[in-house]
């Protein structure tokens, strides 16, 4: 199989009589890719809807990448963005500032376990760069366990750490950082099947870590679902058999929710909490925003007060992302959408197990609450990526005026991120864009 996946650049584009599509094309860097073959320039958004410079509506199934998280333009969190803005924009961590403090503590209330301290940054790299700095220093050691499949953002050490040949333009810029196998059932490493693998990708870490690694780690980090790698969600008791192996060779368990968080997966605010573990460290960014770009890094106070004495960022913990990140945790609880991410999100997987049954070129439906993709295979039984398909379906969807994500090693998976707060109607809407869609293939 080929790990190349497909990708949609400024080269491979078509004129859209867009100019602000030919000035991106002109002027930014071609690795800024977007999608599909005549890319959109999208220039206003309300609750599940964009517009683009043409006039046309999208239902938007992808949220920026999981991002916007309670849909476009929220009267409320934009209420509270802009009289922050009037009010007092920008501080630096060198002086208090009362949105921060309150959003620690908040996230002190919230957060799974011990965790009470918490590192502000500007997004999801950030905040895991600072994870696995944090569990280095904690711990006096200097080696990271990963997942392969996984995704950790864009600087030295997260483009090390990632799982992706597709997403690593450069070899591994920093050393210690070994991947550990994926619990991708779908596609088992170990050729099992979920009734008797008797969690061998997580038995399989401990050689990992005796044979390729000094035995004694800093950190084990992972997605407790795995995003771009395509939605990979791992089986009942992996976390805490790993966090019980990871402990025992002296490492600290870093949870990355950059995109799991936020009651995205249904019911919970993380979705480690899926799983009977209790990280050290916790990870995110993203939809805590609503577009609004914040990371934050919350610890135990253990492995907080071991950090650096000296240090800061410039724009973590400013008053204006504070804000926002407060008015959605706000809109999240007043408007109970981890219940309703969990209840649309059942309905949303029925809908898309029908579509399976109807088409053989679905070869995986899976996902949790509101995060759900579709693994699109040429032959079921082989099991051999379609990643042209995805792109016929994601050409196919547009012309009905949705939106949607892909990801995947091979490019072969349709990944949604719906707004939380998305109805049943919203999931018609897009099923039945899908459902013409696959009719096309």
């Amino acid at each position: 199989m080929s790990t190349a996946e497909p990708q949609l650049n400024a080269t491979e584009t078509r004129p859209t009589g867009s100019e602000t599509v030919e000035k991106h094309k002109q002027y930014l860097f071609p690795a800024v890719a977007m999608y599909y073959q005549e890319p959109l320039a999208l220039v206003r958004g309300e609750g599940q809807y964009v517009w683009d410079d043409k006039g046309d509506r999208y239902l938007d199934c992808f949220g920026g990448v999981l991002t916007v998280s309670v849909g476009h333009a929220h009267p409320k969190v934009t209420e509270a963005v802009v009289e922050q803005v009037k009010t007092l924009q920008h501080t630096s961590t060198l002086y208090a500032n009362k949105p921060q403090s309150d959003l620690a503590e908040k996230l002190y209330q919230i957060t799974p376990g011990r965790l009470q301290k918490s590192f502000f940054t500007s997004s999801g790299t950030e905040a895991d760069d600072t994870a696995i700095h944090a569990a280095k220093t904690a711990t006096g050691r200097h080696e990271i366990v990963v997942l392969r499949h996984s995704y950790s953002g864009r600087s030295a050490t997260a483009l090390s750490a990632v799982g992706h040949s597709t997403w690593r333009p450069l070899p591994p810029q920093v050393a210690g950082i070994v991947h550990a196998r994926a619990p991708y059932c779908y596609r088992c490493p170990f050729k099992l099947s979920p009734e008797n693998c008797g969690l061998a990708c997580a038995e399989d870490l401990e050689e990992l870590i005796m044979t390729q690694t000094t035995g004694e780690i800093a950190a084990f980090m992972a997605e407790p679902i795995l995003g771009v790698g395509g939605f990979i969600v791992p089986p009942a008791g992996y976390f805490e058999r790993v966090a019980e192996i990871t402990r025992k060779h002296g490492g600290l368990f870093i949870a990355d929710e950059v995109q799991t968080a936020w009651g995205r997966t249904g019911d919970k605010w993380f979705g480690i909490e899926h799983w009977n573990v209790e990280p050290d460290i916790i990870t995110s960014a993203k939809g805590l925003g609503n577009g609004v770009p914040v990371g934050i890094t919350v610890a135990t106070p253990e492995v907080a007060d071991k950090f650096p004495g000296l240090t800061f960022s410039t724009f973590g913990g400013n008053p204006v992302s504070m804000t926002a990140a407060l008015a959605v945790i706000k809109v999240i609880e007043e408007e109970d959408l981890r219940r309703n991410a969990a209840e649309v999100g059942a309905y949303f997987r029925q809908r898309l197990e029908e579509l399976k049954e109807k088409y053989p070129v679905i070869g995986d439906v899976r996902g949790l609450g509101l995060m759900q993709a579709i693994e699109l295979v040429k032959d079921r039984e082989t099991k051999e990526p379609d990643p042209q398909s995805v792109l016929k379906v994601f050409e196919e969807t547009k012309k009905r005026r949705v939106l949607v994500g892909k990801g995947g090693l091979y490019g072969n998976v349709i990944r949604t991120g719906v707004m939380l707060n998305s109805t049943k109607d919203t999931i018609d809407e897009l099923i039945a864009a899908l459902d013409a869609a696959f009719g096309t293939i």
